[in-house]
């Protein structure tokens, strides 16, 4: 038996980046990873995702295309992803190596609230962190006997196998407009496939400010995207397509966890923790997808540092009530904080300010004038929200984070000087007074 202060079952953000601060107090870490460190976001969403974003970008400006002037060179997007993955994972397992931290290959699961095993091997620590992270969910009717793939043409597939696909498809039906699909989407679109979303809402990124959400939508129709919102699939068939892309959502990664030999209790979105990511049992902690609280990398790697902190016995300051998140379509969009149909219907008393990109020098410069940010104020002159769709949205959003988690109030934001010209003064024209 291999005994450590801390052991972590799962090496993406919010587990690498755990053990690496972890060990940075002292502690001595296991990491047990069954895949490829670094988890779904490094190897098979976020960053490969944006590689493939990258190069959409560029394939809409041909003169500054170094993917072949307009001309779509699907080998050599997939390369470069693959490239960007590989050096990102290598750096990983540096950090790893030179921290000290022991990296174990395989499947943990506990045998009691103290001990895991791993092929046969027991490995022991007084504190556990959970961070299994999630997979993509399959409907019913994308399952066999449902759909026989052996008798289709129609490939089915989720975010990982596109990300894989050997050839651009002529006709790409995506299940699900959140941030999956509507990525996947527009970078899809500008490869050259006929895009068709269906959606079983009535509009697209339900966390996003739906008068936000809606623009962005009218915009990618624009590009030639079709959008059938409030649409049921019951079939693969009826979306006739080449590939569909699953796209509905995600579920915690618990299977083969034996979370019953430890006691750790699983609720309908995942593992239960409190605001300090403990679970039930004492000493175990459980952070990212795998708890279902915030479904986004940045969420894991702070929960994180949070169940570190609990255990060496250290507070600090994060605030998961403010997180951004963005969407890397084109135009982006991002938000932090409540929306406004939120704030209607919890009767907070609010006021909506308003930036619009057609009148920010930056922007209109650079042909970048599809856009709109809303700022929701409280009575307190306090932010509540920021959501934006337009160019560079997260980085304009991730201001706002900044000052809300400083709890500034929008008179402070008013005088705080932004440089000439930058998307950023469309956050300040929005609350001239």
């Amino acid at each position: 038996m291999k005994k450590s202060d801390l052991i972590i079952i799962g090496g993406g953000p919010g587990g690498y980046h755990a053990a690496d601060y972890a060990a940075k107090q002292g502690l001595q870490v296991i990491v047990i990873e069954k895949g490829n460190v670094g988890g779904t976001c490094l190897n098979e969403g976020c960053i490969p995702t944006k590689s493939f974003v990258h190069d959409a970008e560029l394939l809409r400006n041909p003169l500054l295309s170094c993917v072949g002037g307009g001309i779509v060179d699907f080998k050599n997007i997939r390369e470069r992803k693959d490239n960007v993955v590989s050096q990102l994972r290598e750096g990983v397992e540096t950090i790893l190596s030179q921290k000290g931290i022991t990296l174990v290959r395989g499947c943990a699961s506990f045998k009691d609230s103290r001990t895991v095993e791993v092929d046969g091997e027991t490995y022991q620590a007084d504190n556990i962190i959970i961070a299994t992270g999630s997979h993509a969910k399959i409907p019913p009717f994308a399952r066999q006997p449902a759909f026989n793939p052996e008798k289709s043409r129609t490939k089915v597939v989720i975010s990982t196998e596109l990300l894989d696909i050997k050839e651009v498809p002529d006709r790409l039906a995506i299940v699900g407009a959140g941030v999956v699909g509507m990525e996947f989407a527009s970078v899809f679109n500008s490869f050259g496939s006929d895009v068709r979303v269906y959606e079983f809402m009535k509009e697209c990124l339900p966390a996003v400010d739906k008068d936000i959400a809606k623009r962005l939508r009218k915009n990618m129709e624009k590009q030639g995207i079709q959008f059938n919102m409030k649409y049921s699939v019951k079939s693969i068939e009826e979306l006739d397509a080449d590939v569909v892309l699953i796209a509905v959502g995600r579920a915690a990664n618990t299977e083969g966890l034996n979370l019953e030999a430890a006691g750790v209790k699983v609720g309908k979105n995942g593992i239960t923790v409190d605001d300090n990511m403990r679970t039930n049992v004492p000493g175990i902690y459980a952070i990212g997808d795998v708890n279902g609280r915030q479904m986004l990398a940045h969420a894991a790697i702070f929960q994180g540092l949070r169940a570190v902190n609990q255990v060496i016995g250290k507070t600090d300051d994060i605030r998961f009530d403010v997180m951004p998140a963005a969407v890397f379509t084109c135009p982006e969009a991002a938000c932090v904080g409540l929306s406004e149909d939120t704030l209607k219907e919890q009767g907070i008393v609010f006021k909506t300010h308003k930036g619009f990109y057609r009148s920010n020098g930056k922007a209109l410069a650079a042909d970048e004038t599809e856009g709109m940010l809303k700022l929701f104020v409280g009575e307190d002159r306090r932010v509540l929200g920021c959501h934006v769709f337009g160019a560079h949205a997260a980085d304009i959003v991730q201001e706002v984070s900044g000052l809300m988690t400083l709890g500034v109030t929008v008179d402070r934001l008013h005088d705080i000087i932004h440089i000439h010209p930058t998307y950023g003064e469309i956050l300040q024209d929005a609350i001239q007074f």
